[in-house]
């Protein structure tokens, strides 16, 4: 059997060796803890969509190498003040980033999509988007597979905390929401690598992260 090394951040505080990609990162009391608050840059969010922001490597970048096992995070997000009106408190789980961040894979929340809302239309099958990026956004899944399959439905909401589970085994995927399983792919879109892991927001969102545990095999 392989043995895993297990990191845990508590994000009471920006991490020593992290780094910090077009966003900001600091430490904020938020409903009774001290969690890390990621939000965009002023500049990267006042930049071109599909450049600076959208699917971009927006994120802190942690001191945490990983390609597969599990990375277990606590998030709550909202909307920023000024967010754009297609703005759905974007935040979630980037990993396998690699040198220069010139790729990776994500798997992040949309709040304002989550179920107990009861969103309109195909919004109410969005509340969680798995992309890669480069290549593959959120737009480009879509369009090429109209049956929603790197997307699901999920029970959440903004202003509260969810409990985000990723499991990572090569090109395969679950992920928890709050304990129960809410997407399951064996067919993710990057070739697995050794990278890093990020917390990861995008326009319009005010984000905080708290108890990060990666077990990386």
């Amino acid at each position: 059997m392989t043995e895993s090394s297990v990191v845990t951040l508590p994000l009471d505080e920006l991490p020593a060796g992290s780094s910090l990609k077009s966003v900001t990162g600091r430490p904020s009391e938020i409903e009774g803890r001290t969690a890390l608050r990621v939000e965009l840059t002023n500049e990267a969010s006042a930049g071109v969509p599909g450049v600076d922001y959208i699917d971009q490597p927006t994120f802190v970048l942690l001191p945490v190498e990983f390609e597969n096992g599990v990375i277990e995070v606590d998030v709550l997000s909202r909307l920023a003040a000024g967010a754009p009106d297609y703005a759905r408190a974007f935040a979630g789980i980037a990993y396998r980033i690699t040198d220069d961040s010139r790729r990776f894979e994500s798997l992040y929340v949309r709040p304002l999509n989550g179920a107990r809302l009861n969103p309109p239309g195909p919004r109410m099958n969005r509340g969680l988007q798995y992309f890669a990026y480069p290549e593959w956004d959120f737009e480009r899944l879509r369009e090429e597979y109209p049956d929603g399959r790197y997307e699901a439905k999920a029970d959440i909401g903004p202003d509260e905390w969810i409990q985000l589970r990723l499991e990572v085994q090569d090109r395969n995927l679950r992920v928890m929401i709050n304990g129960g399983q809410v997407l399951s792919l064996d067919g993710t879109k990057s070739a697995p690598v050794r990278g890093q892991v990020g917390l990861w927001v995008d326009i319009g969102t005010e984000a905080f992260f708290s108890n990060l545990s990666v077990s990386a095999l």
